[in-house]
């Protein structure tokens, strides 16, 4: 599939291993009114990784592996913007210094980068330990559809999908785990673009739940949203199609929920998703409960 990867700018980011946060409120409350204490959002979360359920835990927007930010704010835009799904993320400093890792999403809100890495890595990472993702992705497009926009998707993470071409009708047809409908979509909507951060699928509804299998997503699935275009920001838009990733767990707050990260999208809906048990990232790149084991080191 022709792109204009040689034209892409190839450029370095920094952030730090950051820490979780708690504020003077712990409570979040549940659309029944019940409230909850739960790990949320930060740090280095040792028993989650993509390609594991992003429903069964006991927690609030976890994110899986590994979260990075720069404290400068300017700085943390330019990491959550230039980062792309699949990049490579390089540990600089502390023991595991030198260790490679793989970008696995952006999550809004918090402006964190999720960073995967293998649990022996894990052991030796701390908190403020910083990582240099080697960003490349931002500007790509494809040369023969136009009217498919890649956003946040690295050439690495494109070259290995399993994509279909139809050349004559200009269309793509790109695997799934789930075809989620654009209404239940929540918390993110509204963005002037979608080149960082997420949005969240809502689960509040038992119906839609059991209709489109939610309960089975995992960190890493790729999905698409229907009647969703996000050429410019996040809308509804009947016949349109996006394809995102899911990059955190499931929420207990209103208006959230399991949070994607946009890969793909069509305004003009020339992308059609096909259904694949095998479509997420921890399987297409080699990483998180779908790592095979190696004797490479790392570089």
């Amino acid at each position: 599939m022709e792109t204009n990867e040689k034209n892409l700018v190839e450029i370095s980011v920094v952030g730090e291993i950051t820490s979780p946060i708690v504020g003077s409120q712990p409570y979040s409350v549940t659309p029944e009114g019940k409230p909850v204490i739960l790990p949320s959002v930060g740090g280095i979360t040792y028993n989650v990784k993509v390609g594991d359920s992003a429903i069964q835990w006991e927690a609030d927007h976890v994110e899986p592996c590994v979260s990075v930010k720069n404290k400068d704010r300017d700085e943390n835009g330019a990491l959550n913007l230039l980062s792309c799904i699949g990049n490579t993320a390089k540990v600089i400093t502390g023991d595991a210094k030198g260790s490679i890792g793989i970008v696995t999403g952006k999550h809004g809100g918090i402006e964190n980068v999720l960073v995967d890495f293998e649990d022996k890595i894990l052991e030796k990472l701390t908190i403020g330990d910083k990582i240099l993702i080697r960003s490349v992705g931002l500007g790509l497009s494809f040369i023969e559809y136009p009217h498919i926009k890649p956003i946040n998707i690295s050439p690495n993470l494109l070259k290995v999908l399993p994509i279909r071409q139809d050349k004559t009708s200009g269309i793509l047809h790109i695997p799934v785990t789930h075809a989620i409908p654009a209404a239940i979509m929540g918390s993110g909507l509204g963005s002037q673009h979608c080149c960082r951060g997420d949005y969240d699928i809502q689960l509040f509804d038992k119906e839609h739940r059991e209709k489109y299998h939610l309960q089975t997503l995992r960190f890493g699935d790729i999905v698409a949203i229907m009647d969703a275009d996000h050429t410019y920001g996040r809308i509804y838009k009947t016949g349109a199609i996006s394809i995102g990733v899911i990059v955190h767990s499931n929420c207990v707050t209103a208006g959230h929920g399991p949070g994607v990260t946009t890969l793909l999208t069509s305004a003009e809906g020339k992308i059609i998703p096909y259904i694949d048990a095998k479509a997420n990232i921890s399987f297409y790149l080699n990483i998180g409960r779908f790592r095979k084991r190696s004797n490479k080191k790392d570089i």
